[in-house]
């Protein structure tokens, strides 16, 4: 991101525009929008424009942009039409301290100004960094039919009564306050008796909040998926997006922890194999301790949170605590690793069954069915397994497993550096020997032929 999106105050604060034709026109009528006080310098303004200076909208200098003009302006727009004029106009306007625009110079610009959804107050600004604006005119239209004419109006009658609204404990019960107004209440009342019944439903709405007891704290154990934010299920988006407290394993993506309300408090409780962690007991004292404090906590896991991720420590522990919890599944990692080779992790007339382990505990792989795993058409997900590689091999091939048994390694599934590399058992140990990030051996299976193509497999054989 290279521009900053803010949303400047401008109101009683002098604007410049260089130029009177139609690319100036263009701006002004976005600029009117505002409270500002706005300056044009033309020395032969358009018709429209010397309308609006005469009817007290705008001052107009009948002259060129030049020294002095920028002084106590926030902002100036170059938009006289003329590269070399517009070069002017930008060095005069920094020297004298305003933030310049030279309209379709995005180099020389140090804004850009967005498309806009007006719905005063609620102003929805939508920027493509100047790469796309036939995109951002799209999204633009498409904000525009999900935001009523009405949402403006709703707005300004909430913003009046924001000082009665803070009768109600920040947070939560505040939120839900404002959710339901804006939601159901004020909507319905709107259109059924005006902005007068608006104003009469919030009294009421806010005297049953009033009157509502403290919701007691709840913790939701969510399944981020294996990273990829479009994996993110609803029910997990939703959760995020109320969760007072985010407690997330090292696994899930930033791109999905950007989804978190922006208020909300992110705790990294990251676990990474063989290194260094946060134990497990203060997890579930962070849990606890926040959720008993009335927080609605979001326990983040990647992938799914019953599949290797503790899922029964930590409810065993919230129901010590008397603390109410949800359990959202998510997409787990070899699910996304089979459909990123083209292929089911199960099949008809290979294997009936399917096995999920982790080479996280190596000890515990003394207890697997080496001999059936190692049989013809056996598939197994193994999770963690980079470390146990050699041991895994060793195990399987004693018990009778061929050589060439197809491996998959998916690393960093479903992300932008996702890397898929085939092999055979006989090579795994060397394949994962060079892998960074988190990864899932897919036993018993090898990419579809049909992707061989695509550039991110490698194919890896002994």
């Amino acid at each position: 991101m290279n521009h900053f999106p803010i949303f400047l105050s401008v109101a009683d604060r002098a604007i410049a525009v260089a130029g009177g034709g139609e690319i100036a026109l263009a701006k002004l009528r976005l600029i009117l929008k505002t409270r500002a006080r706005v300056a044009v310098f033309s020395p032969a303004p358009e018709p429209e424009v010397a309308a609006l200076a005469e009817a007290g909208r705008i001052a107009l200098y009948r002259r060129a942009f030049g020294p002095g003009d920028a002084v106590g302006a926030v902002l100036v727009y170059a938009a006289t039409g003329d590269a070399e004029a517009d070069a002017w106009v930008a060095a005069i306007g920094r020297a004298e301290g305003a933030m310049v625009n030279v309209v379709d110079n995005l180099e020389a610009s140090d804004f850009i100004t967005p498309a806009i959804v007006d719905r005063d107050p609620v102003v929805v600004a939508i920027g493509t960094e100047g790469a796309a604006p036939v995109l951002a005119r799209q999204v633009k239209a498409g904000v525009e039919a999900l935001l009523p004419p009405t949402t403006g109006v709703l707005a300004r009658i909430g913003k009046a009564f924001r000082p009665q609204a803070e009768a109600l404990p920040q947070g939560a019960a505040r939120r839900a306050f404002w959710a339901d107004y804006y939601d159901e209440v004020g909507p319905r009342a709107l259109a059924d008796g005006g902005e007068k019944a608006v104003a009469e439903a919030l009294d009421a709405l806010l005297a049953r909040h009033l009157a509502r007891k403290a919701a007691p704290g709840h913790v939701d154990l969510v399944g981020a998926g294996p990273g990829d934010p479009e994996l993110l299920t609803l029910k997990a988006r939703r959760a995020l997006d109320r969760a007072d407290v985010v407690i997330h394993d090292r696994l899930v993506s930033p791109a999905i922890l950007d989804l978190a309300r922006r208020e909300a408090l992110v705790i990294d409780a990251g676990k990474e194999g063989f290194g260094p962690h946060m134990p497990q007991a203060a997890i579930n004292a962070l849990m606890v301790d926040h959720a008993a404090r009335g927080a609605h906590v979001v326990r983040l896991k990647s992938g799914d949170p019953g599949v290797f991720g503790r899922l029964d420590d930590e409810l065993e522990a919230l129901e010590a605590a008397g603390i109410g919890w949800t359990i959202v599944p998510g997409i787990t990692a070899a699910s996304a690793a089979a459909a990123t080779i083209g292929q089911g992790l199960t099949r008809r007339g290979r294997n009936r069954a399917l096995r999920f382990l982790t080479g996280h505990d190596v000890q515990g792989f003394a207890d697997q069915d080496w001999r059936g795993l190692a049989q013809p058409g056996a598939v197994a997900a193994i999770y963690m397994g980079k470390r146990a590689a050699r041991f895994l091999q060793g195990r399987l091939m004693m018990h009778g497993a061929a050589a060439d048994t197809p491996v998959t390694v998916v690393e960093n599934v479903s992300r932008p550096d996702q890397r898929v590399i085939g092999c055979r058992l006989a090579a795994l140990p060397e394949v994962t020997a060079g892998l960074t990030g988190p990864a899932v051996l897919l036993y018993g299976l090898a990419p579809r032929a049909a992707e061989a193509h695509l550039p991110q497999v490698q194919e890896a054989l002994s």
